[in-house]
């Protein structure tokens, strides 16, 4: 494009900014989170490699898919993964022959 065109381009685009009240800001602000939204993996590798699913799949993911592993496995999810509280049941040691012993300590006579 040669600089004529694009000067009237840009002097276009300005007008039609003003005629609907758009800022520069304000495009500034949506092309930086469209850009912060493509760069959000989507797989990620146990040493922390990580591929958005754009452009050509990384070799890291080429060679475990061919050795057998699924895609799947790699998927990233922002969520955290649910906590899991596991609750023991009380143990009454009052009537246990061993409490207190060398052999409950686990050391050996």
């Amino acid at each position: 494009m040669d600089e004529r065109k694009r000067d009237s381009m840009i002097a276009y685009l300005r007008h039609r900014m003003d005629e609907f009240g758009i800022r520069p800001e304000d495009l500034a602000s949506v092309l930086a989170l469209e850009k912060s939204e493509q760069t959000v993996p989507r797989y990620r590798s146990t040493t922390g490699d990580e591929w958005n699913g754009d452009g050509e799949m990384p070799q890291w993911l080429k060679q475990a898919i061919s050795a057998g592993q699924s895609i799947q496995h790699f998927e990233f999810s922002s969520k955290p993964a649910p906590t899991v509280h596991v609750t023991r049941a009380a143990v009454d040691w009052r009537d246990d022959p061993f409490a207190g012993s060398p052999l409950a300590r686990g050391q050996r006579q």
